[in-house]
């Protein structure tokens, strides 16, 4: 089935960028739930995102749809993002759309370094740094351009986040995590006052892009299908909440995410974050709150996973593993809450 969807994008691809002989290359790992696929024509190469067919549903789609919007929109900025070559919302070709995206010749970086890199705290510090200061490209962008009108709903935007996952976890609760209703508790009483909006990743971490082959430098942004307007303070906190050598649980939650920055002598999170809000002139007064509700969050978030391996429909060492991440994560956002992240 694979072939015949690849083969039938490979003829669109011919008709609608003029390509020659395009053909399939390869799948590419990442992208959350989405099919990510290389292919080339010569010289010129792209990549194409769509839903699992087996995932199809009235609103399946909108991820990658959305994706393409914000890239479309964010194209006049200096945002490091593919570029968008194209969009598909005729069905009729593989029966769902898909997106074009400009091929980024980079590196997915997750435990370690390429072996081009200085194999030191100095390299891991380059690329926290190029990091935090793409945030603050992304977040400069003007969250009210005309283009991004029907992308999000920024008034009231952690209250409903809050909201949302206190509720999901009380319908589809599986164990007693008293832990997470109490957070979410305390996080309901304590939202900041609201923050000018931005355009956020949603996703922001340093596994969520690629880099350069040869020197540690960030290429490109990925995998934008939860891009928004929203609260910027959310995407730098779920990008420090990784970030570094120092996690207040042993073993700490999801050891590999971003895992090559855990060595001594690496930029912390606190510097990292006195960079961002310099460089967008914002201040720093509740970011105890962020990170707790970044920690929260995530935990609530993949507490589903959780359900689905107890239910016996989800059977990994990921799934596994959330009988331990989701307290763990739970206990460092009791941490942050208090001020030590």
């Amino acid at each position: 089935m694979t072939g015949d969807v690849t083969d039938a994008i490979a003829t669109w691809l011919k008709a609608s960028l003029d390509w020659q002989q395009p053909e399939f290359v390869t799948a590419l790992s990442g992208g959350n739930s989405n099919l990510t696929w290389q292919f080339r024509d010569g010289d010129s190469a792209c990549v194409v995102r769509t839903p699992p067919l087996n995932d199809i549903s009235p609103t399946s789609a909108r991820g990658i749809q959305r994706e393409a919007q914000i890239l479309q929109a964010i194209a006049a900025y200096p945002v490091r993002a593919p570029a968008v070559l194209a969009w598909c919302e005729d069905t009729e070709v593989i029966g769902r759309p898909f997106l074009v995206q400009e091929w980024v010749d980079g590196v997915a970086l997750t435990e370690a370094m390429p072996d081009e890199y200085p194999d030191s705290a100095e390299s891991v510090n380059a690329l926290g740094c190029d990091l935090i200061d793409q945030l603050v490209i992304l977040h400069s962008v003007p969250p009210n351009l005309p283009a991004l009108a029907k992308l999000g709903r920024p008034e009231q935007f952690v209250e409903r986040q809050i909201e949302r996952w206190m509720g999901v976890r009380r319908e589809h609760a599986v164990r007693e995590l008293p832990q997470l209703f109490a957070l979410g508790e305390w996080l309901g009483r304590h939202i900041p006052s609201a923050t000018p909006p931005a355009v956020i990743h949603g996703d922001y971490h340093l596994d969520n892009t690629l880099a350069a082959r040869d020197k540690p430098e960030i290429l490109a942004i990925i995998d934008w299908e939860l891009a928004t307007v929203g609260d910027p303070y959310m995407d730098v906190a779920l990008m420090l909440m990784f970030w570094g050598d120092y996690r207040t649980q042993e073993p700490p939650a999801f050891s590999t995410l971003q895992a090559l920055s855990r060595r001594s002598g690496v930029i912390s999170r606190r510097e990292l974050a006195g960079r961002w809000a310099e460089g967008l002139g914002r201040p720093l007064h509740n970011m105890n709150f962020y990170m707790a509700l970044a920690f929260w969050r995530l935990a609530a978030i993949i507490e589903g996973a959780y359900g689905l391996h107890v239910v016996g429909k989800l059977d990994s060492d990921y799934a596994r593993g959330l009988e331990y991440d989701v307290p763990a994560l739970l206990a460092e956002a009791e941490r942050a809450a208090a001020g030590d992240w």
